[in-house]
This record gives C-alpha cells, sequence and structure tokens, in this order.
C-alpha cells in the first residue's frame, strides 16, 4: 500500500474553556486542551502510576462555536483529527514547535441535563435530527482542504 494516513482518536477530559478566535470573512477557530490517562501497576514495586498527556485541540468554524457553547472544563469528549505540527519564532528568534490535532469529528460524552438546550445531533451536511436527550452529541467537521493527492 502506498497511501499514507494521518489520523489521531482521543477520549479525554477538556482542562480549559474553550478560546475563541475570529478572522475576517467569518471564520472562527477554537483551542482547547485535552488531558488522556494511563493508568497501570510498576510490577517491580507493585505501585500503581498514573500519567497524564496533554493535547492541543484545535476546532474550526461552526464545529469550534458548537463546543465553546456547550464544552466545559472537565467535560469528557471524544476527538478524533490529524497532527499537525507548526513551527514558529518566539521573542528571542529560536524556532519553536507546536503538535496540535486538528479536530475533524467529535462526540461529546459527559451527560447533560434535559433542560440544557444542548442539540441533539448536528452535523455538517445535515439539519437536527430527532434523537432523545440521553444520546450524544456527535459533530463531524466539514474537510476545508483539497485533497487532490489521494489515492482513490
Amino acid at each position: 500500500m502506498s497511501g499514507t494516513l494521518n489520523k489521531v482518536m482521543l477520549i479525554g477530559h477538556t482542562g480549559d474553556e474553550v478560546k475563541m478566535h475570529y478572522f475576517e470573512g467569518g471564520g472562527s477557530l477554537g483551542r482547547f486542551p485535552l488531558a488522556t490517562n494511563e493508568t497501570y501497576t510498576n510490577r517491580t514495586t507493585g505501585e500503581r502510576v498514573n500519567n497524564t498527556e496533554w493535547h492541543n485541540i484545535v476546532v474550526r468554524n461552526k464545529g469550534a462555536e458548537i463546543c465553546e457553547k456547550y464544552l466545559k472544563k472537565g467535560d469528557k469528549v471524544y476527538i478524533e483529527g490529524r497532527l499537525k505540527t507548526r513551527k514558529w519564532q518566539d521573542d528571542k528568534g529560536m524556532d519553536r514547535y507546536s503538535t496540535e490535532i486538528q479536530c475533524t469529528d467529535f462526540t461529546f460524552l459527559t451527560p447533560k441535563s434535559d433542560g440544557s438546550g444542548m442539540p441533539q445531533d448536528t452535523t455538517s451536511n445535515q439539519q437536527q435530527s430527532s434523537q432523545t436527550p440521553a444520546q450524544q452529541q456527535h459533530v463531524q467537521q466539514p474537510n476545508t482542504e483539497d485533497n487532490d493527492d489521494l489515492p482513490f
């Protein structure tokens, strides 16, 4: 197989509120940290070890607005997307790198009360469907990039 794959799937808890940035032309970008945890028992000491990994999540446009409205610090969420590394220079002129997850799909996993006003189901290509309030929020981001180099 000659194709490549850049896909990330995470389930974790938000570490902060969604920080929004708005652009000329109506575009928007939301950023928030996501924590994933790993727990295991050290075989030599028998001690439980907890490791937390922090991920920088970036979500765009309508998905960002939905996340800003409904995601709160500590909420559990499923994130699907791709890795993107950005290069930038700090104030001393040193090259710095940031790795982010460019979110293409997400599902809210924290149960909300029935009166929260949260939409039941929203996707990029369809209107709200008639789901029960117990079902989870699921949003798929539209692919805004042209992927003409796909092997199929």
